[in-house]
């Protein structure tokens, strides 16, 4: 089990590629979520990995990966979300042939906003949706709303939000998520900002297991919630 929180290098030679991290469960229902990162970080950022270990744990695999823009630079910002969604596609594409049950994604700030636009533009990719920081709007910026996809969501999704985010208050997302036509869920994170996780010695430890259980009530069918 320890090798599997660590993870293990994948690779998928599509185009654009795939590449990451796998975290293999053994047990649970045969669930997969593949989770990215936001615009100035990689699939090493520390949340991504509490979050893959914490879910795989509970019988989740979870492929954590680098979107291509971050594939081609170490640093800098993107520069072709379009490409990023069809490197996304591919990543759920390569999951969804290791896995025999539900298929999850999702991303932190840049990359939760690319897997809700991906999921918008091809509703039976996944299975439900995990969104760590939307960034709803620039800071300070409220009235350049990045919602215009929103109501062509049709799969759960589950947001998590610091109270803290200057890219969009709890309200703000309260009123995007009104949008979107299918069930979803607003965790407001107190006092975090848009990281959610924090550093060094502010690193929020409970969250990956807080996430977890969210995802557990929102998610599973009432027949597995005992699983959670």
């Amino acid at each position: 089990m320890k090798e599997a929180l660590v993870g293990e290098p994948f690779a998928e030679p599509s185009t654009p590629a795939v590449r990451g991290f796998l975290h293999r469960a053994s047990g649970g229902h045969g669930d997969g979520l593949v989770f990215t990162h936001g615009a100035g970080s990689n699939c090493n950022a520390p949340m991504l990995v509490a979050f893959a270990e914490a879910f795989c744990r509970a019988g989740i695999t979870v492929l954590r990966c680098d979107l291509p823009y971050r594939q081609k630079r170490a640093s800098g910002p993107p520069r072709n979300s379009a490409e990023d969604r069809a490197g996304l596609r591919n990543a759920a594409l390569a999951m969804r042939g290791m896995v025999p049950g539900r298929l999850f994604l999702g991303g932190q700030s840049y990359g939760g906003r690319q897997a809700t636009m991906l999921a918008a533009e091809e509703s039976g990719l996944v299975d439900g949706l995990i969104v760590c920081s939307y960034p709803l709007h620039p800071p300070g910026k409220p009235e350049q709303m990045r919602t215009a996809h929103l109501p062509n969501l049709r799969i759960p999704t589950l947001f998590v939000h610091g109270s803290q985010d200057p890219f969009a208050t709890y309200d703000e997302m309260q009123q995007a998520l009104k949008l979107i036509p299918v069930p979803t869920s607003l965790i407001e994170i107190e006092g975090a900002g848009h990281d959610l996780y924090g550093r060094g010695k502010n690193v929020r430890s409970d969250l990956p297991d807080l996430l977890l259980s969210n995802f557990g009530s929102f998610f599973a069918p009432s027949s597995l919630r005992a699983g959670f």
